[in-house]
């Protein structure tokens, strides 16, 4: 039997009804957990929800997180069912246009941003002033790829997962008082539906990038519970006081105690900076 690491928390997952969103709250649901799941898409979210209803109490609600109005529904929704929020995942995304700058659509630019961006922080937003008058909240955002190395062909995704992650930062910082955790999740080449929008893009993409995500297609991409795992671990009491990171679910050791330690202690760890031989050489210590 899975430990029930959530046992009475009330969850909020936003693109949950599919994807990494969907394996999240499958795993929070076996943990204790009481889920709301949102997208943009109703049919999805029923089934969904159908799907995952033997797992533990879940209910869904269709909410676009680039609408103010949308997300203050969606956190009323749950408020509610569960007259609390105690974490929220916000793992709804798109990609954005595909290709040169010069040669994609603005407004679909603008719109990319608007979602993974504009939507993480409303959703933000909203649900923090039930977290401050609680004393004590989990938030966990994506990253994505492009937002720590150079991605040509994806500035709009790779833009605002940037942004995303000095977002978290920042934000993390600003509600340490009132003993809220605030962490970014990298989850790796995941097969979703992003994959499958690389491809069809085919030449726009890049000839590195394309060959990247066939080859990843074929061997199956990284496995979507490595980022459900470590958001267990995020939104679980033994994350506590863990926040402003962005933690690979790939490559990180995060099931450690060392690595835990590591973090409480070391405040650069896990972060985006300028490595300039002066504040941050980039040589281990």
């Amino acid at each position: 039997m899975t430990e029930k690491r959530l046992s009475g928390k009330s969850i909020v997952i936003t693109g949950g009804s599919r994807g990494i969103g969907k394996t999240i709250a499958e795993t929070f649901l076996k943990s204790g957990a009481n889920v709301v799941i949102s997208s943009r898409s109703s049919d999805e979210l029923e089934d969904t929800a159908n799907e995952l209803s033997h797992f533990g109490e879940i209910h869904d609600i269709r909410a676009d997180v680039s609408s103010q109005q949308d997300v203050i529904a969606l956190r009323d929704y749950t408020l509610k069912l569960y007259e609390k929020i105690d974490v929220l995942v916000n793992a709804a995304a798109i990609q954005g246009p595909i290709g040169p700058l010069t040669e994609v659509d603005i407004d679909h630019w603008i719109s990319c941003v608007h979602i993974d961006l504009v939507g993480t922080a409303l959703c933000c937003k909203a649900v923090l002033p039930i977290m401050q008058r609680q004393n004590s909240g989990k938030i966990i955002n994506f990253s994505g790829g492009g937002a720590t190395s150079a991605r040509p062909n994806f500035t709009a995704y790779a833009s605002s997962k940037a942004a995303v992650v000095k977002f978290t930062e920042a934000l993390a910082s600003e509600v340490a008082q009132y003993n809220i955790d605030v962490n970014a999740i990298a989850p790796g080449v995941v097969k979703t539906r992003m994959l499958q929008e690389v491809v069809a893009a085919g030449e726009r993409a890049g000839k590195q990038e394309l060959s990247q995500v066939e080859k990843a297609i074929q061997n199956g991409g990284t496995p979507p519970q490595l980022a459900a795992n470590l958001a267990l671990f995020l939104a679980s009491d033994e994350s506590n006081g863990i926040t402003g990171r962005l933690i690979s679910a790939l490559w990180d050791d995060w099931r450690t105690p060392d690595f835990r330690d590591r973090l409480l202690q070391d405040l650069s760890l896990y972060t985006l900076r300028r490595i300039d031989g002066r504040n941050f050489t980039g040589v281990a210590h």
